[in-house]
């Protein structure tokens, strides 16, 4: 299984031993792109015995959103002094090169985790164990024309996480990519309850309905030669936009529904608007075609 979370900080490098010659590499430079969190302690603080543990923990479930490095003030009492240490254990976060955070003394284990969590969400991260970048990845592999390996990459997002809505609609995506429509509506009949109605289901059922009238599209220069010697065959033009959008041209099967609109809005109980809204679901939100096919839209209907 595709172990998530790990990419950019392997397990054994989330928590490291820290000295007066490493701190400037393991600290101050690692937390110009990921947190740091710093740990000062000794061997003969008490307390210490008990946070570090803890500490450790909390930053390894978190699966590289943050990283610890462990200071031991007896070792390095120059790194100490800078930081003004003046009891231990004492704890800072650091993030860009400088600090962000910190607490000092023992504290519940319940109180520990809400640290790393403010930590990983005050420089932008999120403690989900690497969920989001994992999302990010499967995505670009899927522009990229790699809907095999963003379908194993989304299935093991879910497999982590089986409430994420974006990993089922990117995994129905991914299987319409490699032609398994019947797979992709499998997918999204497995998707629990709670997220059926969310905006990426939704998007993948879109894509799973213009990928079931692209099974039945008519050639696209046989229907523009229909439309273009009858401009008011509504129904030819309304295939045409079907089969302009199979082909994968979506602007301009947005044009020709919008124009059908033009012409007669009510034109089979407004078959030209709903098609225009299941395309518009279909793309991603900020697709120009979209925000310009909105808004096209709009001037018409209130025009």
């Amino acid at each position: 299984m595709l172990e998530l979370g790990q990419g950019t900080a392997p397990a054994a490098d989330l928590i490291k031993d820290v000295t007066e010659a490493t701190f400037m590499q393991d600290v101050v430079d690692a937390s110009m792109t990921t947190p740091v969190i710093v740990d000062f302690w000794a061997p003969w603080c008490g307390p210490c015995k008990t946070l570090g543990p803890a500490l450790e923990a909390a930053v390894t479930r978190a699966k590289g959103a943050v990283l610890m490095a462990k200071v031991n003030v007896d070792e390095n009492q120059a790194i100490a002094g800078q930081m003004r240490v003046q009891s231990i254990p004492t704890v800072y976060a650091f993030y860009q090169g400088q600090p962000i955070d910190g607490f000092q003394g023992a504290v519940p284990a319940s109180e520990i985790d809400a640290f790393v969590q403010r930590v990983a969400e005050k420089a932008g991260a999120s403690a989900d164990g690497g969920l989001g970048e994992a999302l990010e990845a499967a995505e670009d592999m899927l522009t990229a024309g790699e809907a095999a390996d963003a379908a194993q990459t989304f299935a093991a997002i879910i497999e982590e996480d089986p409430m994420s809505a974006a990993a089922f609609g990117g995994l129905a995506r991914a299987q319409i990519a490699l032609g398994n429509v019947s797979e992709a509506e499998a997918v999204l009949n497995g998707a629990p309850a709670e997220i059926a109605d969310a905006v990426e289901i939704e998007a993948a059922r879109a894509q799973i309905e213009l990928a079931h009238q692209a099974e039945s599209a008519g050639p696209v220069a046989e229907l523009r030669n229909a439309v273009d010697a009858n401009p008011e065959d509504h129904q030819a033009r309304y295939d045409l936009a079907q089969a302009l959008f199979a082909s994968g041209d979506a602007q301009a099967a947005v044009d020709e529904l919008l124009e059908l609109f033009r012409r007669d809005r009510d034109w089979n109980e407004g078959a030209a608007k709903a098609q225009l809204f299941t395309i518009f679901d279909a793309l991603k939100p900020q697709d120009p075609v979209v925000l310009n096919g909105r808004r096209r839209l709009s001037s018409m209907i209130f025009a």
